[in-house]
């Protein structure tokens, strides 16, 4: 069997080997030339898959090892009979850990507590809902703007856009980017929607980027409305905006979904799809070939004050800055391809491991530092 892989695939020899050759790509350059004789095609969200793709090759069993499916054309495959997978929620937990340390760094800079705040998240499906249950468990208050939700689930508090937008401190987008249907997302927060925003709210985007009409808010902050923004996804990726960049508080190149462990869960998921496609039995298990991770816990002791205590957990295993410095240096640099810095911060990024791979040893704390680490997920032992 012929396998043509993203090369950012993690543990593609330990989950795929035993399948067949595996040759691999980047994901932008995978063209229909090179899966013409394949027999499996696994992708990221970079590579579009459709019938320019496909259309002449040998491919059986496509899979996606992201939550996200808008760069795949799932109408044609099974017009085709071709098998498919994606890897839904399997970086959930990595994107909302990539919006807590944002909170956590900016939190530090402007001096508020995120438990002072009303967060809207506009978009709960596996992220959102995720992040809802954490900041439901720290005590912040949420609303929640989700059109299919509230159709589906009447009596659920489910808010329209205007009044999200007016009952919230800090806005998390969450949403997949569709052109159509009931309620397409494309531009959904658009000049007139952002315009709305009250003064000083955090508008984060850790979804797709033309979530965000990002020459809109270009235009805003030029004209310089009081919002800060955190963006790890752009419009026109990768060939971002250059010029909106030095208005963006914590700017990163949609690597918010990065961890280790959320990319180690989407490879084992397609793993098992396309065991069960060829009818083959699952014998790798993640754990067992799962890599250590480089720290194991963190010690506490005495009365820590709780957001101290937080922080450096956090940031010990992300601090959202790094990834922020590293995109801004490399996009300052003189006659710079955008797209290319883009893409090869996206493929060189470091390793970085989720909050449940901590254990955090707590002796003697105040009950609320205790609460704060189970909330956010880390492994808790107390003395």
């Amino acid at each position: 069997m012929k396998i043509v892989a993203d090369e950012n695939i993690p543990l593609l020899d330990a989950f795929f080997a035993s399948f067949g050759d595996i040759i691999r790509l980047p994901g932008r350059a995978i063209a229909a030339e090179h899966v013409r004789e394949a027999d499996m095609l696994l992708v990221r969200s970079v590579t579009q898959v459709d019938a320019k793709l496909l259309q002449d090759s040998t491919v059986r069993f496509v899979g996606t090892a992201t939550i996200g499916t808008d760069h795949i054309d799932e109408q044609f495959l099974s017009e085709k009979g071709i098998g498919f997978a994606s890897a839904p929620g399997c970086n959930a937990n990595a994107v909302v850990e990539y919006v807590l340390s944002a909170l956590n760094v900016l939190a530090e800079q402007q001096d508020f507590d995120i438990r002072d705040k009303v967060v809207g998240i506009v978009g709960k499906g596996n992220v959102g809902g995720a992040l809802h249950q954490v900041l439901q468990r720290l005590g912040v208050a949420t609303c929640v703007c989700d059109p299919f939700l509230a159709e589906s689930e009447p009596q659920g508090a489910y808010l329209d856009l205007p009044t999200l937008i007016a009952e919230s401190d800090i806005i998390s987008l969450h949403t997949p980017l569709t052109d159509s249907g009931p309620h397409p997302t494309h531009h959904l927060f658009n000049e007139h929607i952002l315009r709305q925003l009250k003064p000083g709210t955090i508008l984060i985007n850790a979804g797709r980027g033309a979530v965000i009409d990002n020459e809109a808010l270009l235009k805003l902050k030029h004209d310089g409305v009081n919002i800060t923004v955190v963006l790890d996804v752009w419009e026109g990726e990768p060939a971002l905006n250059i010029e909106l960049l030095p208005y963006i508080e914590l700017a990163t190149p949609h690597i918010a979904g990065y961890s280790l462990d959320g990319k180690m869960q989407g490879t084992e998921m397609i793993y098992k799809a396309a065991c069960r496609f060829f009818g083959l039995p699952t014998r790798i298990k993640l754990p067992g070939i799962a890599p250590m991770p480089v720290m194991k816990s963190i010690s506490f002791a005495g009365n820590v004050p709780r957001q101290q205590a937080v922080s450096t957990a956090i940031r010990s295993l992300y601090d959202i800055r790094c990834d922020d410095v590293m995109l801004r240096r490399e996009l300052g640099k003189s006659e710079v391809d955008v797209g290319n810095v883009f893409d090869s911060l996206r493929k060189n990024y470091r390793e970085r491991r989720e909050f449940k791979t901590l254990k955090i040893k707590l002796k003697n704390c105040p009950g609320d530092v205790v609460h704060a680490f189970k909330a956010l997920g880390f492994k808790v032992v107390t003395h």
